[in-house]
């Protein structure tokens, strides 16, 4: 263990923190949110700004999430920017700094405030860059963080907390699809938004994000169906296109959803992102693979029609094989830092996908 509990032994008790690794290594914090253990995997996320988004978007579920920006929290928290509308399934924050100062005239709480009653176990003063240059090493963690009245300070605790950290089950083994679906087929809609035409979207809900319901919402009706929707009655439905949603977890998982999908090919147009993207490449005879450390914050993405760059956000742990796609399927987009496909597009059949938002 690189980290023992001296140095948390200086701390008072009522906040103490630590995060404790599957691989041994230990990171001692202070406790800014709710008090308490929780569990999940750790990931470094790169975004600069938009904390709030990250913090509420379902396709975080079952993480621990680590901000690389050195400060978070001075523009505090506000509604008009949660992505879920349910209690976030993130499992855990980390930062460096934690403002102590909330300064927008949006807010309405602040970010340590939000975290608390959302019953959101965080830490600061972590060594984030420390803890992210160990997760580029070794590969995305299992993890426990804790903070509070958690340990009696002689050390035997957080050789549980990794004990416990190893026997976590892995991100390939869990499913959130299934708390985080509408339950039934729901027409949305927000306050402000007008449509500029009559055509009507199908949404297949893992865990889909407010902002990208918003972006669709604009180009017509929006109705959000369950994850386990059958082809057939989204068809009954008469949709002009049907969207695979973003959402946590490994969608190779999903043999139902990728079924429904071959059905729905040709007979539709459809579009997909994050977690749709890679379920789409599987219904069309694709292979997926776990990435080392995920892609989860500011990415840079080529166009390759255009040559151009886009900077993009992303938050995926998976992503299709290019040597297990069809010929039939063309490769749009990839990312500039690693090679690994980021959008496609099929030759003959109104099938677009992307890896990000933009």
């Amino acid at each position: 263990m690189e980290h023992s509990t001296t140095a948390l032994a200086n701390r008072g008790a009522a906040n103490r923190g630590i995060l404790a690794l599957e691989d041994g290594r230990c990171f001692p914090g202070v406790s800014v949110g709710f008090e308490g253990i929780s569990t999940g995997e750790v990931i470094f996320n790169t975004a600069m700004t938009g904390y709030q988004e990250i913090i509420t978007d379902p396709s975080y579920a079952g993480q621990i999430v680590v901000m690389t920006t050195p400060q978070i929290g001075n523009t505090g928290v506000n509604p008009e920017d949660d992505e879920s509308g349910i209690k976030p399934p993130i499992r855990g924050l980390l930062m460096r700094e934690l403002s102590t100062r909330t300064s927008n005239w949006r807010a309405t709480e602040s970010l340590s405030g939000f975290l608390q009653r959302q019953q959101i176990v965080a830490l600061s003063e972590i060594d984030a860059r420390s803890l992210t240059r160990h997760l580029r090493q070794h590969g995305t963690q299992r993890a426990v963080i804790a903070s509070g009245d958690w340990d009696s300070g002689d050390g035997n605790r957080v050789e549980e907390l990794i004990q416990k950290a190893k026997e976590l089950p892995r991100l390939e083994e869990s499913d959130f699809v299934e708390t985080l679906t509408v339950p039934q087929p729901t027409e949305w809609s927000e306050p402000g938004i007008e449509p500029v035409s009559a055509q009507k979207t199908v949404v297949y809900d893992f865990g889909v994000k407010r902002s990208l319901l918003r972006s669709w919402a604009l180009q017509g009706k929006v109705v959000l169906v369950p994850a386990t929707t059958s082809a057939e009655d989204v068809l009954t439905m008469k949709p002009d296109s049907v969207v695979f949603s973003n959402g946590p977890g490994d969608p190779a998982r999903r043999t139902d959803i990728v079924a429904e999908a071959a059905k729905l090919m040709g007979k539709v147009p459809i579009y997909g992102v994050g977690f749709g993207h890679q379920l789409l490449g599987i219904a069309l005879g694709a292979k997926t693979h776990r990435l080392p450390f995920g892609h989860h914050g500011t990415q840079p993405v080529l166009h390759k029609q255009t040559g151009k760059a886009l900077m993009t956000a992303q938050n995926h742990h998976f992503c299709l094989l290019p040597e297990s796609l069809p010929p039939e399927v063309e490769i749009t987009h990839i990312n500039l830092n690693d090679g690994t496909i980021e959008g496609f597009r099929h030759r003959a059949l109104r099938i677009d996908s992307v890896q990000f938002e933009c």
